[in-house]
């Protein structure tokens, strides 16, 4: 979007109590929207995560078999600095996940546990930006991204996936709103001042990531991702920092 193309971002609602979070990897959700999500367990709302993978391919330099439980331990102490206190992971494998009736089942089973009125994911889009040339998304995060929006309509229909009423997880048809946060077309946002300094503690947990991916000091490096990434939409949030998200309801 430009010039007179461009719109303010509105305000993310704020009638709801329950958050369920679904991205693919550790640090996902750091490197998107740990700053709202501080803020929102501030103001006494729950929220939690669910991953797809273990994130056990992500680091070259690492075994898979040694990786995962390194990168699981990281993502629940990452958690915890923005109050968070439910992360699970379906087990996917990391880098060859799958869009599919599976992955929907999983995360639609999710839906049902947790019972969300607000269901936060990563872009589902093919490029990050939307502009000719932006980087390639990574399958992984369109395949739950797409599956997590398809899946918020599954979890209310007693006739998809009819098992999962078997397991006692009964239809949920309270979703009102899927968010996804790093979208090239945002239509609402959260003030990041108030959670920015724990969304940076919340990243750093993820210091063997980190270190490998850059030479760069990791407090550094995190500091400066973060305080970026957060103004580049505040220009249309009033001059405010903002974790901003493509929010459709339902």
């Amino acid at each position: 979007m430009t010039g007179t193309d461009v719109t303010d971002l509105a305000e993310m609602p704020g009638d709801w109590q329950r958050a369920l979070a679904v991205v693919a990897h550790p640090d996902d959700l750091e490197y998107g929207c740990a700053a709202a999500v501080a803020t929102w367990t501030d103001a006494g709302k729950e929220v939690a995560y669910v991953l797809a993978t273990r994130g056990e391919a992500g680091i070259a330099t690492i075994a898979p078999d040694d990786c995962g439980p390194l990168r699981e331990r990281e993502q629940r102490d990452s958690a915890a600095v923005v109050g968070v206190d439910t992360v699970e992971f379906l087990d996917h494998r990391d880098g060859v996940i799958e869009y599919g009736l599976g992955l929907r089942r999983d995360i639609a089973a999710a839906i049902r546990r947790h019972r969300p009125e607000l269901v936060i994911t990563l872009n589902h889009r093919d490029t990050w930006g939307g502009t000719p040339g932006a980087p390639w998304n990574t399958p992984d995060h369109v395949a739950v991204g797409r599956a997590t929006l398809d899946a918020a309509g599954d979890a209310g229909n007693r006739w998809i996936f009819p098992e999962l009423a078997d397991q006692g997880l009964e239809p949920w048809n309270g979703v009102r709103w899927v968010a996804v946060a790093a979208s090239s077309t945002p239509t609402h946002a959260v003030d990041a001042t108030p959670g920015l300094d724990r969304a940076i503690r919340s990243l750093l947990c993820h210091r063997a990531y980190i270190e490998v991916l850059t030479d760069e000091d990791p407090e550094q490096y995190v500091r400066s991702f973060l305080t970026s990434a957060t103004s580049q939409a505040s220009a249309r949030f009033g001059g405010r920092p903002a974790v901003a998200f493509e929010l459709f309801g339902r």
